[in-house]
């Protein structure tokens, strides 16, 4: 598995061709929640007082997605936008500060961040949520924040997600350990013992 990495973690990672050119910025990051992958990229201008792009980066235009930035073949990936497409997709892909509910009806958390697989795949492999008390123990002041794997079917409604009630065994406190526990939780969804 690639690296994993927080989809707020891409917000200002520079957009580089694999010639070495930084051609902009990622500024917000676009999913498709049926299909569970990146659709592409908002971008901005390089530097504090750039503004958005009125060109983005759709996902099939991308070389590879690094530790350090967005890697392209050359700028000519980067495509027209109309700002109704933009907010359509975004819409779309709108899941922060949704309920986290499981498919038995219990609710388990808040959605922090979505964590997306690196290198091309461009896939949703789960999310950072403050877990709700049935989740995680302790103070009821200060939220336990955990990561969980997203199911293969996924259900956002803008104000719920819903993932599988079993996801919920493979929770992890910190991104390495999350990454081993998305690959247990799909051996586990195949049949084989977690």
């Amino acid at each position: 598995m690639n690296e994993l990495r927080a989809a707020r973690s891409l917000t200002t990672l520079p957009v580089v061709t694999l010639g070495g050119d930084v051609v902009a910025q990622v500024k917000d990051t676009l999913f498709d929640t049926a299909a569970g992958r990146v659709t592409g990229f908002t971008l901005s201008g390089r530097g504090l007082l750039s503004g958005p792009l009125k060109q983005s980066l759709p996902w099939t235009a991308v070389h590879s997605l690094g530790h350090d930035a967005v890697m392209i073949v050359d700028a000519g990936a980067l495509a027209e936008t109309t700002v109704a497409v933009a907010r359509r997709e975004a819409q779309q892909g709108r899941v922060l500060h949704a309920k986290v509910l499981t498919d038995e009806g219990a609710e388990v958390g808040t959605v922090l961040d979505v964590v997306v697989e690196g290198g091309t795949s461009g896939r949703v492999v789960g999310f950072r949520i403050a877990a709700g008390k049935g989740l995680a123990q302790g103070s009821g002041r200060r939220r336990h924040r955990v990561y969980v794997p997203r199911g293969e079917t996924l259900t956002v409604t803008g104000r719920a997600l819903v993932i599988p009630a079993d996801a919920t065994r493979y929770v992890a406190d910190d991104l390495p350990a999350f990454a081993a526990r998305v690959g247990a939780f799909h051996a586990g969804r195949k049949g084989t013992p977690p």
